[in-house]
């Protein structure tokens, strides 16, 4: 291959790139630059934090480590650094509702023992919970209603989605897509 052609490869390439790019919906250009907040209440532990976890082009650690703290296993109090992408549909989750309401939150990190305590009382917690790797939430907000949350969740399509309007919240998490 000459150095002409090299050239011209790489300047369609670039063509090419810039014509999907002009593809993509301006409010998806706007999301990579504009931040991102999250208000969580924890149920259990009366904790209650709001932060920017995202300033344009880099997650804010102060937050994520804010975040991580409020969403630990209340029963050990062991806490873990939970998936960024769980925050990134989170936050999805409240602009679908149009919503800025707090996240209470249920159930987010929960250590092996919790785990293994609540899958022996219940056939309905799995034994390998994706809550075990900080992928997955149980939640509610206050002022939309359950049935809501979880369709504004499943037309994420971003992971699993649980319905448990007896005991008040959805489930929620980065695993496949699934529901129940």
């Amino acid at each position: 291959m000459t150095a002409f052609d090299n050239n011209r490869r790489k300047i369609l390439l670039g063509i090419g790139a810039a014509a999907a790019l002009s593809q993509v919906p301006l409010t998806a250009h706007a999301s990579l630059s504009a931040p991102k907040r999250l208000s969580f209440y924890n149920r259990h532990t009366g904790e209650s934090t709001s932060q920017t976890f995202w300033t344009p082009s880099q997650y804010d650690p102060s937050a994520l480590d804010a975040f991580n703290q409020v969403l630990r296993d209340h029963r050990t109090g062991e806490a873990m650094p939970m998936d960024n992408g769980l925050y990134e549909l989170l936050h999805d989750l409240t602009r679908v509702l149009d919503t800025d309401r707090r996240i209470e939150i249920i159930s987010g990190y929960r250590s092996p023992k919790t785990n293994a305590m609540l899958a022996g009382k219940s056939a309905k917690v799995a034994k390998k919970s994706y809550h075990m790797k900080g992928m997955a939430i149980d939640i509610a907000i206050p002022g939309v209603e359950l049935s809501d949350l979880r369709k504004a969740a499943l037309s994420l399509k971003r992971g699993g989605v649980g319905y448990y309007p007896k005991s008040g919240f959805v489930h929620v998490d980065t695993g496949r897509v699934r529901q129940w």
